[in-house]
C-alpha cells in the first residue's frame, strides 16, 4: 500500500514508517449513591498525531520528488516556518492500493505542537525528525440575540366610564366670596358649624391674608374653604 504525507502544501520525502493517531476520550466516571458507578459521554478531547520521518540529504530512489529533489535543511526550514507561523495547517495522508486505486484519506486541520531532529553516525548525512500535531477546530466568539416577546394582551383600550353621575368627593375644596359684615367666625361656623374653626379657613387662604390678621377680612375676597 503507498503512502504520501502532506504538511500543509509540503510533501514529505520519505514515507514514515508507522503514524500513530490518538483519539482522546473526555469522558467522566461519578459515582451515584442509588445507581453506583456511571459513565457520563461526553465529546471527545482533540486528536494527537505522531509519526517520525526521514528527511534525506542525498536523493534515495525510493523517496518521493515530485517538485524535485530538495535536502534536508529546506524541509527543517519549512518545518520551523510552520510552528513560528502560529496557525493551523492542513495534515493529509493519502493511501492507495499497489495498483493505484484510492483506500481511504485523512485530512485534518492541525497545529505543529513539537518537533525533535535527531542526527547520529547511524543515518549518515541524513537525520530523523519526530513530529507531534493536534487537531485545530474552529472557535471564536456568538453573538446571541434575544427577543422578549410581550405576552400583555392587545386588545382595544378600556373606554373611559363615566362620572355624570359619580358622586362628588367629600373632600373637595369650596369657595366663598366675603359680603358685606361678614368675619371668619361667622364663616367657620357657617360652614363647619363651629366658628372655633376659623383658623382652617386662615390657613387655607395664605395669598389672600399675606400675614395680617384673620379679623381682616374685605369684602369680595373669594376664600377657599377645605373640608371640616
Amino acid at each position: 500500500m503507498a503512502y504520501m504525507f502532506y504538511l500543509k502544501k509540503c510533501l514529505l520525502p520519505v514515507t514514515p514508517e508507522k503514524v500513530t493517531t490518538t483519539i482522546n476520550g473526555n469522558n467522566k466516571t461519578v459515582t451515584l449513591i442509588s445507581e453506583g458507578e456511571v459513565n457520563i459521554l461526553k465529546k471527545a478531547k482533540l486528536t494527537d498525531i505522531e509519526f517520525t520521518c526521514l528527511i534525506p540529504n542525498v536523493k534515495y530512489p525510493f523517496g518521493i520528488y515530485k517538485n524535485g529533489f530538495q535536502k534536508a535543511s529546506y524541509f527543517l526550514t519549512y518545518f520551523e516556518n510552520l510552528k513560528n507561523s502560529k496557525q493551523p495547517f492542513q495534515f493529509i495522508i493519502t493511501r492507495a492500493f499497489p495498483n493505484g486505486k484510492s483506500l481511504y484519506d485523512t485530512n485534518m486541520k492541525v497545529s505543529l505542537e513539537d518537533y525533535k531532529i535527531e542526527e547520529s553516525a547511524d543515518e549518515g548525512f541524513d537525520c530523523k525528525v519526530t513530529i507531534k500535531l493536534k487537531q485545530w477546530r474552529e472557535y471564536g466568539t456568538k453573538t446571541v440575540k434575544i427577543t422578549i416577546k410581550n405576552d400583555k394582551p392587545t386588545g382595544a383600550p378600556e373606554t373611559p366610564r363615566s362620572t355624570e353621575n359619580s358622586p362628588t368627593p367629600t373632600n373637595t375644596n369650596k369657595t366663598y366670596t366675603v359680603v358685606k359684615g361678614d368675619c371668619l367666625w361667622a364663616i367657620a361656623r357657617k360652614f363647619y358649624g363651629n366658628g372655633a374653626k376659623y383658623q382652617v379657613i386662615y390657613n387655607a387662604n395664605p395669598n389672600v391674608f399675606k400675614g395680617r390678621s384673620p379679623n381682616l377680612i374685605y369684602v369680595g375676597e373669594v376664600l377657599i374653604i377645605p373640608p371640616a
